[in-house]
């Protein structure tokens, strides 16, 4: 059976933040990566890309979705995109993942998805600042990127690290071809 990874676009979604996890998902022949929009209408990226998605949100069954991939992107600071509350909200009531990077993070801390569980975002200041009904400080942490509990969360200058937290949730690679990849793209160490 397949899994399937579903990555949520939008207008202005930041499009480098998804750009290191997509291709390698695509390459897998046991996941299925399916790209979504509000309307499943063509979407534009912060850097001007014109996106056609494969579905619309309300084509997705929440049964259907083993991971949900939230980029970045201003939309959530001025409280968008609030149209898939309910689809995060069935995810997170049957334990299915979902992966929020940079600007993302502060829906699921809107949410209060973050509060009881270890995570991060682009600073403990600024995921307030942007989600004031957050309180979960405690459980913040200054990593680039993290999980716990079917969430993922990275801070917007961590596209790698994400996508490294996302290949290991998916069990995409063994672990010693994970960190050969993460080593490739982050370092640019390739080891044979």
């Amino acid at each position: 059976m397949h899994k399937k990874v579903f990555i949520f676009l939008f207008d202005g979604f930041s499009d480098w933040e998804i750009a290191f996890l997509s291709p390698e998902i695509k390459k897998s022949q046991s996941i299925e990566l399916i790209y979504f929009s509000s309307t499943g209408q063509a979407v534009s990226s912060m850097g001007g890309l014109q996106v056609m998605p494969n579905v619309s949100l309300e084509q997705i069954d929440p049964q259907e979705v083993d991971l949900l991939v939230l980029p970045g992107g201003s939309a959530w600071e001025r409280n968008k995109n609030n149209e898939i509350e309910t689809l995060v909200k069935s995810l997170v009531e049957n334990k299915k993942s979902i992966a929020a990077i940079c600007a993302a993070t502060t829906y699921l801390g809107k949410l209060g998805l973050l509060n009881q569980i270890k995570h991060t975002s682009n600073a403990l200041h600024y995921l307030q600042s942007i989600a004031p009904q957050y309180t979960g400080a405690v459980n913040y942490t200054d990593a680039l990127a993290t999980s716990s509990r079917h969430i993922i969360t990275a801070n917007g200058i961590a596209p790698i690290e994400f996508a490294k937290e996302i290949f290991l949730q998916l069990e995409l690679y063994d672990l010693a071809t994970i960190e050969k990849w993460f080593q490739l793209f982050k370092n640019g160490i390739w080891k044979v």
